[in-house]
């Protein structure tokens, strides 16, 4: 019993001492299966060349490239257990009753292939496969019943005695463990045993990986860590024995040359030196989400991954900026650090704590930390300042010497915020402090601090105050000024003030904090940083900095031992390295943007020890830089292009995040085989990210369309891009990442065309211009149909406009014919009053001839009056007989056509008969006609019904009229 309760005080010892917090923690990323969508337990992890990181999952192979998961599921749909990659980026994996690869396909999607069928069908049920171990591209698989070898696309099998419990890689060779034999290593399709040492039946090794020289480190589940060496078998012995013991070593990792990693199955990780010693260690207490660590990978930045029983961590342990958490059960902030002897001390929100280093590491964050909190320091501690070798604190209630974890007043007035000693030799004998209500004077003397009482004249709080070179005090308000202030000789009171302001040369009254650079007094200003000129009494700009901070708005410097200028603006944190001189400049400005917006606001702190130890108080805890280790670890980001995808009804997947070149990984696109989408397909959605997984939060991406972008997009944390609607053409998408200004990737780019739609091909173009060739022919014979037809038309019209003309001439001449009918019918109703005139003239000479003979004038002679009278009118009758001839003359020439139409209707008509027609259309009477034609009434109406007679008429119808329709038919024109 005695030595049982021995046993449990011993283990509590070891587990308290082991229990012991680092005074810093890298970044720890926990990721759950909510996150990653996959399953909860994972068993490996690798990485391949392009940085991207694979997870043996319960659901499948799971990836991750700094932005996005994918989970690639097996065909049975079992858990893999396993995974190798070879130098063609083959991913190996081994998984329940299944084994095979991923390897993308010519889209740079991964695709599975199996290599079961490879194998016996009686040896195929193969359970778990726990182990992969590739040497040369030739892949060895473990399950418990068999070890698979894989080469030249054939499977080779090799059964165990009992069952496979190993199987690992170390000095280029295959080792093997066999429960009945021992330790066995690959000699030429030979397992040849190494060693048979008996504890080696007795516990499973875990990992074996080089220790010095010939000299083999391998790890036991339960009995820890022993040394091979000539084929022995020798124990290492470490100070972590009983927690390996007790919380079993699952998986062991070699870090570098010194330090190795140890997973455990209950315990989380721990990093040890070759000696055995603790270095580092990472638990549930220190942020992981568990402690089941079943596999670890150093990434190409030496930062490890953990593959947990329940999700995945990530634990940045080669990074230089480290988390401090002086209380780990409550969240504080800090405002001040010191090293003194062997603690550090950290001011905070909640009073002052401090912690005995203990490492032989010029490192600090690499010490085992347990952190206290200092005696009578409860509240708001402001500054903490070394002075005389001894630690004085600035306080919200005054001002204190601490001594170990004891601080003691020096005086207790509301609100004290720095010390600043007033010569500069040791011991300083005077110390100003800026309080909440001016000045205040502390006293050194035989080794004590005392209050020399307020300083009066000055009333300003004053949160920053810096003494130069002629003991006149600077302090500053962000929201008044710049004050110089200058002391009575026995410095008790104030004798002058000065205030500065934007009238003095300073860019704004607001925002001016004053502090030591480079032996001089400087201001931050919000316009970069100015010095005072006392020749012209104003501020001028720092021209030892040139034009570098010119713009920017400073809130804090603090000037290293190493001549280095550390500040803040707008909550980022930046360093002037005067060791790295750039360009014109005798100095380089690196920012370190995984401190943005960590820091306090206002109240900006920076402790610089040395270049290994820096301490900067943030808004939860603190942070400690190892600037060397900073500055050497600054790469270029890495980005990748993880997916491309046609958007529609349907999304497609079209390129994988792999490029390929003839059935090999490629670093960059093979441009011969670009992609070609359809124009349906012309809204695209790329996903990007970087593999500098440390910096995953600040780095920031830029991408470019070429074609189609003017320009580079601005810096965005963003790392997703859709374009839509895209016109046909060719683009090629550009990526670039930065995790600070002038640490840029090299650009990734992705080339593919967008075709034209069928109606928009060189074929449908050619058609388009032999419609338009043939359409143009149509027009051009439309064209000229149309034109013809107008030709013809206006021929037509102009025939009409002949034809009218003609009409008219026609017309005019029959106007004409009609008007001299007229005439002639006048001269022909003349002629013909005449010849009735000489009918009457011939009765008168009838009846004087009568009255002659009844008178019997026998005198007469030609002399008598009766004969001449006679004569005379014979004469006038001859003449009217001439006249008559002259009026049938005129007559026929008038009435031809009239004459021509009886002829043709009735051709028996004599000339008598034409005659009588024409008297008959003169509307003659018959006794008029009688006259015309010398016979009697009696016979012109004889002739008048030989007449109708001759023309058929039916005694109804009227002569005249039907002689009148006669002469008015109109002969029609030929």
């Amino acid at each position: 019993m005695k030595y049982f309760l021995l046993f449990i005080a011993f283990y509590c010892y070891a587990c308290t001492t082991y229990a012991q917090d680092l005074l810093g923690i890298p970044q720890i990323i926990n990721y759950n299966n909510e996150e990653y969508n996959a399953g909860v337990q994972n068993w490996d992890v690798k990485q391949d060349k392009n940085g991207i990181l694979y997870f043996g999952n319960n659901e499948g192979l799971l990836t991750f490239n700094g932005r996005f998961w994918n989970i690639y599921r097996l065909p049975n749909y079992t858990s893999v257990r396993s995974i190798g990659i070879d130098s063609k980026n083959r991913i190996y994996i081994g998984a329940q009753d299944e084994f095979g690869y991923f390897f993308p396909d010519n889209h740079g999607i991964l695709k599975y292939t199996s290599l079961l069928s490879l194998v016996p069908e009686k040896l195929r049920k193969i359970a778990d496969i726990w182990d992969i171990s590739i040497i040369n591209d030739e892949v060895f698989f473990r399950s418990t019943n068999i070890i698979l070898h894989f080469k030249d696309d054939v499977i080779k099998t090799y059964k165990p005695s009992d069952n496979w419990s190993f199987l690992g890689k170390a000095n280029n060779k295959i080792y093997a463990q066999s429960k009945s034999i021992g330790l066995l290593v690959y000699d030429k399709e030979v397992w040849k045993p190494v060693c048979t040492d008996p504890i080696l039946k007795l516990s499973s090794i875990t990992s074996i990986s080089t220790y010095s020289g010939d000299t083999l480190l391998i790890s036991t589940l339960k009995k820890g860590f022993f040394l091979l060496h000539n084929n022995q078998l020798g124990t290492l012995k470490t100070k972590l024995d009983n927690v390996f013991f007790n919380d079993r070593i699952f998986f062991s990792n070699q870090v570098n040359k010194n330090i190795y990693a140890v997973g455990t199955t209950s315990g989380g990780v721990y990093l040890m030196n070759r000696h055995g010693d603790l270095v580092q260690k990472y638990n549930y207490r220190e942020g992981l989400q568990n402690n089941n660590v079943r596999g670890i990978l150093l990434d190409r930045d030496k930062n490890m991954w953990l593959a947990l029983d329940d999700g995945i961590s990530y634990v940045a342990i080669n990074s230089a900026i480290k988390s401090i958490s002086p209380d780990r059960n409550k969240q504080i902030t800090s405002y001040a650090f010191r090293k003194i002897n062997q603690n550090i001390y950290i001011g905070t929100s909640n009073g002052l704590y401090y912690s005995k280093i203990n490492t032989a590491s010029q490192d600090l964050s690499l010490s085992t930390s347990a952190f206290e909190e200092v005696k009578n320091t409860k509240g708001q501690v402001w500054g903490l300042d070394d002075v005389n070798n001894q630690l004085i604190m600035a306080h919200e209630d005054g001002a204190s010497v601490v001594n170990g974890n004891v601080a003691t007043p020096i005086y207790s007035l509301p609100g004290t915020w720095m010390f600043q000693p007033l010569e500069n030799v040791f011991p300083a004998k005077n110390i100003l402090s800026g309080t909440y209500l001016g000045l205040q004077k502390i006293t050194y003397e035989n080794g004590v601090f005392s209050s020399a009482g307020k300083i009066e004249g000055i009333s300003e709080t004053l949160r920053f105050i810096v003494v130069d070179n002629n003991d006149n005090i600077w302090g500053s308000h962000p929201y008044h000024g710049v004050y110089k202030i200058e002391l009575s000789p026995d410095r008790k009171k104030v004798t002058k003030i000065t205030l500065f302001s934007d009238k003095n040369g300073l860019p704004n009254k607001l925002y001016n904090y004053v502090y030591r650079i480079k032996n001089r007094v400087v201001i931050a200003t919000v316009n970069g940083i100015y010095e005072y000129d006392p020749t012209q009494n104003k501020f001028l700009r720092f021209k030892m900095l040139g034009n570098v901070l010119n713009g920017v708005s400073i809130q804090y410097l603090k000037e290293d031992n190493e001549g280095n200028i550390w500040f803040v603006t707008n909550k980022k944190v930046g360093v002037i390295d005067f060791h790295k001189p750039s360009g014109s400049n005798a100095f380089t400005v690196i920012y370190l943007p995984e401190l943005d917006g960590k820091v306090v606001g206002g109240f900006e702190s920076i402790y610089t020890l040395d270049s290994e130890n820096v301490f900067i108080g943030a808004n939860k805890g603190a942070y400690h830089i190892n600037y060397n280790k900073y500055v050497d670890n600054i790469t270029k980001p890495r980005v990748v292009i993880g997916l491309v995808k046609l958007l529609g009804q349907k999304d497609s997947i079209v390129f994988g995040g792999y490029f390929v070149k003839k059935n090999q990984i490629a670093p960059k696109q093979d441009l011969s085989k670009i992609p070609e989408y359809k124009k349906s397909l012309n809204s695209i959605h790329f996903e990007f990210s970087s593999t500098l997984f440390e910096h995953e939060k600040n780095t920031k991406f830029s991408y470019q369309l070429v074609d189609f972008d003017s320009e580079w997009s601005t810096w965005s944390t963003k790392s997703e891009k859709d374009y839509t609607n895209l016109p046909a053409g060719k683009y090629i998408f550009n990526i670039k990442a930065k995790t600070d200004d002038g640490n840029e990737s090299e650009i990734v780019s992705y080339s593919f065309v967008i075709l034209p739609a069928w109606y928009s091909t060189i074929w449908m173009q050619l058609a388009y211009l032999a419609i338009f060739v043939l359409l143009l022919r149509l027009l051009i014979r439309w064209q000229k149909k149309k034109h013809e037809k107008e030709q013809e038309r206006m021929s037509y019209l102009h025939q009409l406009e002949i034809d009218r003309s003609e009409k008219e001439i026609v017309r005019l001449q029959n106007e004409k014919l009609e008007a001299d009918v007229n005439y002639k019918n006048k001269e022909l109703s003349t002629m013909t009053m005449h010849l009735v005139q000489r009918g009457k003239v011939l009765a008168k000479i009838k009846e004087v001839i009568s009255s002659v003979i009844k008178n019997h004038d026998d005198a007469i002679t030609e002399n008598s009056p009766s004969f001449r009278h006679l004569i005379r009118l014979i004469k006038d009758v001859e003449k009217k007989d001439q006249e008559l001839d002259h009026l049938s003359v005129h007559f026929n020439h008038v009435n031809t056509e009239f004459f021509n139409k009886l002829k043709d209707l009735y051709p028996e008509l004599s000339q008598n008969d034409l005659k009588f027609c024409a008297y008959l259309c003169m509307n003659l009477s018959s006794k008029e006609m009688a006259q015309l034609m010398n016979v009697t009434i009696k016979a012109v109406e004889v002739g008048r019904y030989r007449l109708r007679k001759k023309l058929q008429l039916k005694p109804e119808t009227n002569l005249y009229e039907f002689l009148i329709d006669i002469s008015r038919q109109k002969t029609p024109l030929n």
